[in-house]
């Protein structure tokens, strides 16, 4: 929990939550209050804190309250000289008339401030006497930027201040780890946590990150070092890209540092200066990498969520933008919670405000009545208020801060879940979701475990536990429960529709209309340029608006998102017929388990999972020009290849050369298919047709002639033969077993023509033949229904030719390669690109799967990439020319690839 975190680094009474929001710390000095108590002559020890909008002073006595004078009422501040008798030195006294004083924390008890009017004198003593002069000085200034009757001005002349006392100080670097260490650059920054930000100096240096306080809280320095840091994000603070958090561990959704910087130069310097020192270990993971991760169950709900919200600049240290998640229950009354009925989960397609029907109605009618800018929801689904209405019972002192050293009212407090959730369905202006702690570990924010006194309600009751529902033994099993139903199934088929409304299309614009998901436009980036108000007093109070009020997340994806891959994919939801047909065509590839189909599933995890193993067996030069196709007979005895050369050759694994050569034109061949009958090999040209090779006879048995420019590639099914070419089309030919070449000239019947608006080049089935997939050399793929022809998706997804495409084994995403150096990742059912990679150079050709790449690239290695990283893990030296081909068998242990060094290689996994 970001509160508890925070407190480790202080254990002394004092906080920064006891200043005013907004309101910086400056200096401390040891000193004496007069007359502290009934004792008239007593003397008070404690430290004196200048603030910049009031004066604090912290007794070492905890019994004593902190006493708090806000500089705005002050009537008189000045240095009193007690030196009555020439022969007795006193030190001088710093006088204080107020109007209010504030007490705060008696006994050491956090409790609501104790605020007393009228005028009261309080007297101070410095230890040091020849700063008291400076101390009542700096006050006297503060004092009056603090009785500055335009909040811009006031604002304006305390930020002098600070930044004055910033350009006089500089970092200590005696407080460098290692003498060795060397700078790399100092500039200013503050530090924020929860509703407060402290100034200071930020140094990094070749070792560690640093930060120096300027008033020395809640330590002296700060230190981050370099090779423990894991993950750093920029962060959007105060709606500017100023901020930056860095985190030393993965999973814990609380920093270890944030800092806000006053220019994003700054700022970004030192990201890029971490980044760049950590670029052998550090991943920067995208929203579509964490989607691949999440998808395919490496991550959890729960997690996925957590990564969202943190690319989303969301941050424990900003309650304008904490962490939000769903409320994903709908039943807190049953005595038992009953998992497998989708009645006991609240509807994720619908945000908070749409679950009510009467009540939706009332909002929709004022929304339509209502002048530009109009929404549907006058407050937000997460705010500052509404992260700490859950959080009083461990961060008290938050609460207090943000409500002027109040608690809420006891009848409004965070009482129950059930009445909680009662009030988010019914309520006419309570549409909030829920925080990261509801589904973490830690049932201290359920607990009354520090006795806070938070009062008693109009029925006399007072404030403790909070009230779990009845299915729920303690706030432990709750928490457990709850966690159990956010990764259930129900909650995994459906959480994409909440991620659509809350980081995704349904965000903004028409989408967000019509799924009733419009908040006030302040709230939205980009909303209002603060920067563009003139006024300062406007643009304060319009940003404090925005903080205070809560801010929608950055959206992070543009088209629906895909579905979860559950181990029981049954769509409850999906209403679309093309989503439908997609989600049939998927459930179709899979077969029925045998032990023999499990075996040779395993055998192929192990070998891709040993795939970094590659090694050559043996090489042979057998063209004249570019290898372009390789296929392979059943038993692996022969191999043919085709080339630009316009030849197919054979060659023979057992003697190690070709036996073979055989040409059908003067153009090249662009490919080459082995049909199921493992006696043929058909032969894709740039003459536009399509040749049949007969292996027993060992001469030319058929010519297609089908196609008005060359043919690129072709896939095969059954009984059907997929023919795609540069004249925009993909063919599909049925050929009659029947009836072969001795009665026609070409035995195959053409079934359907898929058109395209550019030269098609590449082409794919899934494997149960039901899919089919192009892409074309505008950069566009499409995906087609294999059974009725028509067209599902279509992409445009590279910039230029696509070289290579390829579904994954389960049917549910397509890789595809192109002149544009990217391998991009996507969704069959969503169209959604959810995973892309750019690499150095440009990737010819490939296998995969779903998980893991093998692809010849320009250079001619073979790269290896982890698509659940987007990251390229091993690179294998092959070809001296780039890798045109590649073939692999079914166990996935053998590799075979040609380039344009005219060679083919053959590969084994090393055991």
């Amino acid at each position: 929990m970001a509160f508890l975190k925070t407190k480790e680094r202080s254990k002394e009474r004092f906080s920064l939550l006891l200043l005013d929001l907004e309101e910086y710390y400056f200096e401390q000095h040891t000193a004496l209050q007069l007359g502290a108590s009934s004792t008239k002559d007593r003397k008070v020890r404690g430290s004196f804190k200048v603030c910049s909008k009031s004066l604090i002073f912290d007794p070492e006595d905890f019994a004593e309250p902190i006493l708090k004078i806000p500089l705005r009422e002050c009537k008189k501040i000045e240095v009193v000289d007690q030196n009555e008798n020439p022969f007795e030195t006193k030190p001088p006294t710093i006088s204080i008339l107020c109007r209010q004083a504030n007490y705060m924390k008696e006994d050491n008890v956090i409790a609501p401030y104790r605020i007393e009017r009228g005028d009261k004198r309080f007297n101070f003593e410095l230890e040091v006497w020849n700063k008291t002069e400076d101390v009542v000085q700096t006050l006297l200034q503060l004092h009056r930027a603090s009785c500055l009757v335009k909040l811009g001005d006031q604002t304006a002349m305390i930020e002098a201040n600070l930044q004055s006392r910033l350009a006089r100080s500089s970092f200590d670097k005696h407080s460098f780890q290692s003498v060795s260490e060397g700078p790399h650059m100092e500039c200013t920054a503050e530090m924020v946590l929860p509703l407060v930000s402290n100034p200071g100096h930020v140094c990094i240096t070749d070792e560690g990150l640093y930060f120096q306080p300027l008033n020395g809280y809640p330590e002296q320095v700060i230190q981050i070092k370099l090779h423990e840091v894991l993950r750093i994000y920029k962060r959007r603070h105060g709606l500017r890209p100023l901020g930056l958090e860095v985190f030393c561990t993965e999973n814990d959704s609380c920093s270890d540092i944030y800092l806000k910087f006053y220019n994003t130069a700054d700022r970004d310097e030192v990201y890029y200066y971490i980044a760049t020192f950590l670029e052998n270990h550090l991943m920067e993971h995208t929203a579509e990498s964490y989607m691949l991760q999440w998808q395919r169950g490496h991550l959890s709900n729960y997690q996925y969520l957590l990564h969202l919200n943190n690319l989303a600049d969301r941050s424990c240290n900003d309650l304008s933008q904490y962490p939000i998640l769903p409320w994903v229950l709908a039943d807190y009354t049953s005595p038992h919670l009953d998992l497998t009925n989708s009645a006991t989960f609240r509807d994720l397609t619908k945000p908070i405000g749409a679950l009510n029907k009467e009540r939706l109605e009332r909002l929709l009618a004022r929304y339509r009545g209502m002048p530009e800018p109009s929404f549907m929801y006058g407050s937000h689904y997460s705010s500052p208020g509404y992260v700490l209405f859950y959080l009083v019972r461990v961060a008290p002192e938050h609460m207090l801060s943000l409500q002027n050293g109040r608690y809420d009212h006891a009848d409004r407090m965070f009482n129950s879940i059930h009445e909680t959730w009662k009030n988010c369905l019914e309520g006419a202006t309570d549409f909030k979701e829920l925080i990261p702690e509801f589904y973490g570990d830690d049932p201290s924010f359920l607990e009354n475990k520090f006795s806070i006194d938070l009062g008693r309600r109009q029925n006399g009751s007072s404030i403790n536990e909070v009230n779990l529902p009845p299915w729920s033994s303690d706030a432990n099993d709750f928490l457990q429960k709850h966690k159990i139903a956010l990764e259930s199934q129900y909650v995994s088929e459906n959480l994409h529709e909440w991620i659509d409304l809350v980081f995704g299309y349904k965000q903004r614009g028409c989408e967000a209309v019509a799924s009733h998901n419009v908040f006030h436009p302040l709230t939205y980036e980009g909303g209002i340029d603060c920067d563009s108000i003139d006024d300062p007093d406007q643009r304060i109070a319009m940003l404090t608006q925005i903080l205070e009020f809560g801010q929608t997340p950055t959206q992070l994806f543009t088209v629906p998102h895909p579905q979860r891959i559950t181990p029981r994919f049954h769509s409850m939801t999906q209403s679309s017929s093309t989503y439908s047909t997609l989600s049939d065509m998927s459930s179709a590839c899979s077969s029925e388990d045998t032990s023999f189909e499990d075996l040779t599933e395993e055998s192929r995890k192990l070998a891709w999972g040993n795939m970094e193993q590659l090694e050559v067996l043996s090489t042979h030069k057998i063209h004249k020009e570019a290898v372009t196709g390789i296929a392979v007979t059943r038993d692996g005895a022969s191999i043919f290849a085709t080339s630009q050369d316009s030849t197919i050759k054979m060659f023979s694994k057992e003697l190690k050369e070709f036996q073979r050569s055989m040409s059908f034109s003067n153009m090249a061949l662009s490919s080459c298919l082995m049909l199921p009958d493992d006696n043929t090999v058909a032969c894709s040209s740039w003459d536009n047709n399509v040749y049949f090779y007969s292996i027993p006879y060992g001469r030319r048995q058929d010519t297609l002639m089908g196609h008005d420019d060359a043919v690129s590639q072709m896939c095969w099914y059954g009984d059907q033969l997929y023919t795609a070419s540069w004249d925009s089309t993909v063919k599909v030919w049925l050929r009659d077993p029947d009836n072969q070449s001795r009665s026609k000239r070409c035995s195959l019947e053409l079934l359907y023509e898929f058109e395209h608006e550019s030269g098609v080049n590449a082409v794919a089935l899934n494997a149960a033949g039901t899919l089919l997939v192009t892409g074309c050399k505008g950069g566009t793929v499409c995906i087609w229904d294999a059974g009725s022809y028509g067209l599902l998706q279509q992409v445009q997804c590279h910039s230029g030719t696509i070289h290579h495409i390829s579904f994954s084994s389960d049917s549910r995403h397509v890789l595809s390669t192109g002149v544009d150096c990217c391998l991009k990742v996507i969704d069959v059912q969503t169209g959604t690109v959810m995973s892309s990679v750019r690499a150095e150079e440009e990737m010819r050709c490939f296998c995969w799967d779903g998980n893991t790449v093998l692809s010849g690239s320009q250079s001619g290695d073979l790269l290896l990439w982890d698509l659940l990283s987007n990251t390229l893990t091993k690179r294998i030296p092959a070809h001296s020319g780039a890798v045109t081909a590649m073939w692999m068998n079914e166990q996935c242990s053998s590799v075979i690839t040609g380039g344009e060094d005219r060679q083919i290689i053959f590969w084994k996994i090393a055991t």
